[in-house]
């Protein structure tokens, strides 16, 4: 995130000033004394003659002292230090950062102070104390109604650092739901925002969330937004609604091509989605949205992810976000074969392409290596083996059980063009009967009866690579 460079360090004579008085914070050359000085400066700037002005002084609340932004900034860079993290906590400047938070109208001094509470609850104490204090958790999270981008960037990152802390999780959530015009805030910034940073920080959030609270993800689901006061009731109703999935479609459209982890993000909050009916019902039952939707993932896994000319490797880069998709892809699939675009002649072929060279680079990515040397090596590395391994399962699952709903529905004129275009061939099948065998035996049987109609030649040269599967004609 873009803003004003840190001033720089004292100087040698300062360090050794500062290190003969004693007045250094724990095994650090920061300077106890001045980090008074800067939150006692803080302290003046939310004190009560200060924060009682005029109209024609609120300009110049919304502005921050030059001298005072740089040395607060430097307080934010110091806080991801523990031990100026503790001394901040032992001298109560979260207290501190509340009055600011709940007084101040400057947006980058909210900002800053946001963004030192982020770096001080990367520290699992100082987590737990945060947590704990309901008046700060209650200004924090008033902090995602603000308008200023920064801001939210830095609350979303405060607020996902606290729900992946095990001990404090349940607490923000019990806070979340609490307040339901969270809901409202989250989804205007996923369906307006264009900051990238932003939108990829929110879905880490919601992504957290759903992961984290079922009841939670329910309520969102069938969660509307709030009708303001000043809007006329005879509106259109689809004006005052926020729906989930539109708002997620959205940010991911935004971050596509510019963060992969964001997209993950959002793609793994559409897969948490249709691991509940109603959420399965919140793609599909508005026509518009499902194909919005189907649309979306379509493109993604025919036109930009693990391509013809993409080196197998790259799989270990989109494994996660592609489990995702094909998920997601898979439930439309199953609950949707009647809208018009989920046709068989339009989308079958592609995505069998897709999905057979999704398998055929999990299996290069399997291959372990021959050489000793390189064997010792990857042995050091068993543990990031074992967590890349069971992802390339997790997509090898997904995308077998994909592929063999695709194969239920094939025609004969289906495999015929398949043939004809080069979405199937022999090499292309013998890895599709591979993965599915012997898990969907009577799906590969089914389909050889079909490809024994079409091209008997290859139907047999297939029966040959897999004896168990010859067919009676």
């Amino acid at each position: 995130m873009d803003r004003n460079p840190s001033p720089p360090p004292p100087s040698r004579d300062q360090d050794e000033e500062v290190v003969a008085g004693g007045d250094c914070i724990g095994s650090t050359v920061y300077s106890k004394h001045w980090l008074f000085g800067v939150l006692s400066g803080l302290i003046q700037i939310v004190s009560p003659e200060n924060t009682k002005s005029s109209s024609d002084d609120e300009e110049q609340q919304m502005e921050l002292d030059e001298e005072m932004e740089n040395e607060i900034c430097r307080v934010w860079d110091m806080s991801m230090d523990e031990d100026v993290a503790l001394f901040l906590q032992e001298f109560n400047a979260p207290d501190i950062f509340l009055g600011v938070l709940a007084k101040s109208k400057c947006p980058r001094l909210r900002e800053i102070c946001v963004g030192i509470l982020g770096n001080m609850a990367c520290f699992q104490e100082i987590c737990v104390s945060i947590s704990s204090d309901k008046n700060l958790g209650q200004v924090l999270l008033h902090c995602l109604y603000d308008s200023d981008p920064p801001t939210l960037l830095e609350t979303s990152r405060l607020l996902l650092t606290c729900i992946s802390q095990t001990e404090v999780a349940n607490v923000w959530v019990e806070r979340i739901r609490e307040h339901p015009a969270i809901y409202d805030s989250i989804c205007f910034i996923m369906s307006s925002s264009t900051n990238v940073d932003l939108l990829v920080k929110v879905g880490e959030v919601v992504d957290k969330l759903f992961d984290l609270d079922e009841k939670l993800m329910l309520e969102w689901i069938g969660n509307g937004a709030v009708q303001p006061l000043d809007q006329p009731q005879e509106e259109s109703e689809e004006q005052q609604v926020f729906r989930i999935v539109p708002c997620v479609l959205e940010a991911a459209k935004q971050v596509r091509s510019e963060n992969l982890e964001g997209l993950d993000a959002y793609m793994h909050i559409l897969q948490l989605l249709t691991t509940v009916d109603d959420g399965i019902q919140a793609i599909v039952q508005c026509s518009d949205t499902g194909k919005d939707t189907w649309n979306l993932l379509f493109d993604l896994v025919c036109h930009e992810f693990c391509q013809p000319d993409d080196p197998p490797i790259i799989l270990q880069e989109q494994k996660t976000v592609l489990a995702s998709i094909f998920s997601v892809l898979s439930a439309i699939y199953a609950s949707q074969s009647e809208q018009e675009y989920l046709k068989i002649e339009n989308v079958d072929l592609p995505l069998i392409d897709s999905l057979i060279r999704v398998l055929q680079n999990v299996e290069q990515c399997q291959k372990k290596p021959e050489n000793s040397a390189e064997s010792n090596a990857e042995e050091t590395k068993k543990s990031d083996l074992t967590q890349d391994d069971f992802h390339l399962k997790i997509l090898k699952d997904i995308s077998c059980e994909f592929l063999s709903n695709i194969f239920q529905v094939l025609t004969k004129d289906i495999v015929a063009k398949g043939l004809k275009e080069g979405q199937l061939n022999k090499q292309k099948c013998c890895c599709a009967f591979h993965n599915l065998l012997p898990f969907y035996s009577p799906v590969v049987e089914d389909f050889l009866k079909i490809l024994h109609e079409v091209d008997k030649t290859l139907a047999r040269n297939l029966e040959e690579s897999f004896p168990s599967l010859k067919v009676q004609t």
